[in-house]
């Protein structure tokens, strides 16, 4: 049966998906490149620890927007023999990645504070430095928040984790000047090195979620709980429209890959269904599953009502039966 869905959309939709999500790609790893360049510049000039610390943080961007860059074009790789769901899982280990490389970062920005807490440098060059610094700031603040919005909108974990590590960058440049107004109206220089021990913690915050969202994604993590809900309710609404009401489903699963999703569930009919309408009521739940969450890949196992191994065949049965009493709806078919 064809669908009204073809898998040559599906296909073409995800080819021009991927040219947007490796634009997206390019352009991070411009933007750190220009960032480096500035914040350096701006350190050589005013000799201060909190934007040699910012500039050592833009240098972790370019290695994880390098890394989220390949992670993009590797997950973009069609399904082959050694990869039957494709390459999508790649974006989890760079957002990993990614939070490694920032909380060592951290640990660097850490220990340049503590040197100068003890050493403390005399500032120069305050208003050029600072204003060179703005103009990283703005520049990682436009890209950030592209990042995170084409990141949302196709569904990748790279960039969407490389977009909020640059807008920590942005917050973390926002604290360093701030820091610095502060050094040029009093003259304590302590407090350009405790502003460096400050964003050393809140950089290392940033890097441990995101090293929770790569482990989270590669440990096959389900959708989130309000996509699975609407996924049940379409199945749930699909199913009213079945030739035998009692026809029902179970055990169903979801994971993400990068920016594929995956459905599957057992449907259970009765016995004396044949193959053709039973095959006919599965391509409709599948469009079903489909057009509630677009560009979900859905498989549908049929079994046999009347069989008791059909009602015990998955260990995640009870945990879908509990699933069910608390949030009051028709999910966790029981006989």
């Amino acid at each position: 049966m064809i669908l009204p869905f073809s898998r040559s959309d599906n296909a073409r939709n995800r080819r021009d998906e991927n040219a947007i999500r490796l634009r997206a790609g390019w352009l991070a790893v411009a933007a750190a490149v220009v960032t480096i360049s500035l914040k350096f510049t701006a350190y050589g000039l005013t000799g201060s620890a909190g934007l040699l610390s910012d500039a050592v943080e833009s240098l972790a961007n370019l290695v994880t927007a390098s890394a989220v860059l390949i992670s993009i074009w590797y997950a973009s790789r069609p399904v082959d023999r050694s990869h039957n769901y494709g390459h999508g899982k790649v974006e989890f280990f760079a957002s990993g990645i990614e939070g490694i490389f920032i909380i060592l970062a951290a640990i660097s920005i850490a220990w340049i504070g503590i040197v100068r807490l003890f050493d403390p440098h005399q500032l120069e060059s305050l208003g050029l430095g600072t204003l060179i610094a703005v103009a990283a700031t703005a520049v990682n603040l436009v890209v950030g928040r592209m990042l995170i919005r084409v990141g949302r909108a196709q569904l990748s974990p790279a960039l969407t984790a490389d977009g909020r590590h640059i807008m920590t960058d942005v917050w973390t440049t926002a604290g360093v000047l701030a820091g610095l107004a502060v050094v040029a109206y009093s003259g304590w220089l302590w407090v350009d090195a405790v502003i460096a021990l400050v964003l050393a913690v809140n950089i290392a915050i940033t890097g441990w979620r995101l090293l929770n969202v790569g482990i989270n994604g590669l440990m096959d993590r389900a959708l989130p709980v309000e996509d699975e809900l609407i996924v049940r309710k379409a199945v749930e609404a699909a199913l009213r429209n079945a030739p035998d009401p009692r026809t029902t489903y179970h055990a169903l699963r979801t994971r993400e890959a990068g920016n594929r999703r995956f459905v599957d569930f057992h449907l259970l009919v009765p016995g004396q269904v044949n193959v053709g309408d039973a095959h006919a009521l599965a391509s409709m739940l599948e469009q079903a599953v489909h057009d509630a969450l677009p560009g979900v890949e859905t498989t549908v196992h049929i079994e046999p009502l009347e069989d008791d191994a059909s009602w015990r065949d998955s260990d995640l049965l009870p945990i879908e039966r509990a699933d069910a009493h608390l949030t009051g709806t028709g999910t966790g078919a029981r006989r």
